[in-house]
């Protein structure tokens, strides 16, 4: 199976901050120098095409087909045998990512990243978790620049100097993984370039943090500790999860500090993700007419990485990693 787009590297790209542009002219000094600022969104929504056939013999998960999914029935501690179900489903997931990451580049869509996501997920006989989660219609969530999260995949264009989040969850054998990571598009500037490496960090910290006997809001802590050392601001309403038989399974993982709140005691077998997203602005936020997609309401840039982890007996495992 083929995952190359027709025809990319000969179409005409869209001219950063020009009329058809979906960001507003870049302030100076001009990208990528040092200082270098990023600009401002406009996006608006595209067009969704219909959703992609999907082949008939592969598991599902059984909200595929309903308006809602009940969750919460699971619980969030695993055996070995869980574990590792999680974690080929999470393999999988991470190795969509770097097929779909490959393409990343000025003149392509976001509904063709999906389709390269789509087929190697279905390719391995998995299902895209997000493929009919709560009606959504497509097999990952694509988040440009200022998309917080949940954008869904469709004719826009990606430009010179965008970022561009790309969540995928796959669930095979009766279990999900859950990924997601920033990207940087073609030359991008110094402002948005550091809010994706120290988004990174933000995560890469995180985890380190995960111990059998703390609580859960420890995690929060050290995100929103290290975020403010730059000013970034901690998005507060969309949070991490316990993960699993479920796509989201109860457990809640904020992303800042609420103690004395969320004092869940992490213990050896427990799943969750991290996935913190940190923004230039302000956190509020505004949602648009699909019902999914978040953008920051000042429309500046937004930023997020996630990995499913598992607490072991002196740490956590990271459950979505491709080798």
């Amino acid at each position: 199976m083929t995952f190359t787009p027709p025809n990319l590297d000969t179409r005409e790209p869209v001219i950063p901050g020009s009329a058809h542009s979906h960001n507003l002219p870049i302030d100076s000094p001009p990208r990528p120098e040092t200082g270098s600022k990023a600009p401002k969104g406009r996006l608006t929504p595209g067009y969704i095409a219909p959703q992609l056939p999907a082949p008939t013999h592969i598991e599902r998960p059984d909200y595929v087909g309903k308006k809602d999914a009940v969750e919460g029935l699971h619980g969030d501690v695993y055996d070995a045998d869980g574990i590792g179900l999680i974690r080929a489903a999470g393999r999988l997931a991470a190795q969509a990512m770097n097929t779909v990451e490959q393409y990343i580049q000025p003149g392509i869509t976001t509904a063709e990243l999906d389709r390269i996501g789509y087929e190697f997920i279905v390719s391995h006989d998995a299902w895209p978790s997000t493929l009919g989660y709560k009606e959504f219609p497509k097999s990952m969530t694509t988040s440009l620049n200022e998309v917080i999260c949940h954008g869904i995949p469709d004719d826009t264009m990606l430009e010179d100097g965008d970022i561009i989040n790309i969540d995928i969850t796959v669930y095979k054998d009766g279990h999900h993984g859950d990924h997601n990571k920033t990207f940087l598009v073609g030359t991008v500037d110094e402002e948005s370039r550091l809010l994706v490496e120290r988004t990174e960090k933000a995560l890469e910290r995180a985890i380190k943090a995960v111990k059998p006997g703390r609580e859960i809001n420890v995690i929060g802590r050290v995100i929103e500790t290290y975020a403010k050392r730059f000013g970034y601001g901690v998005v507060e309403d969309f949070v991490g999860h316990g993960v699993g038989k479920e796509f989201h399974s109860g457990l809640v993982i904020p992303h800042y500090d609420t103690a004395p709140r969320h004092n869940e005691v992490m213990v050896p077998g427990m799943v969750f993700t991290i996935e913190p997203m940190l923004t230039l602005g302000a956190i509020a936020w505004d949602m648009w007419d699909d019902g999914w997609t978040v953008t920051t309401k000042d429309k500046q840039r937004s930023a997020q990485f996630e990995h499913t982890i598992v607490v072991t007996n002196d740490g956590a495992e990271i459950l979505t990693v491709a080798e």
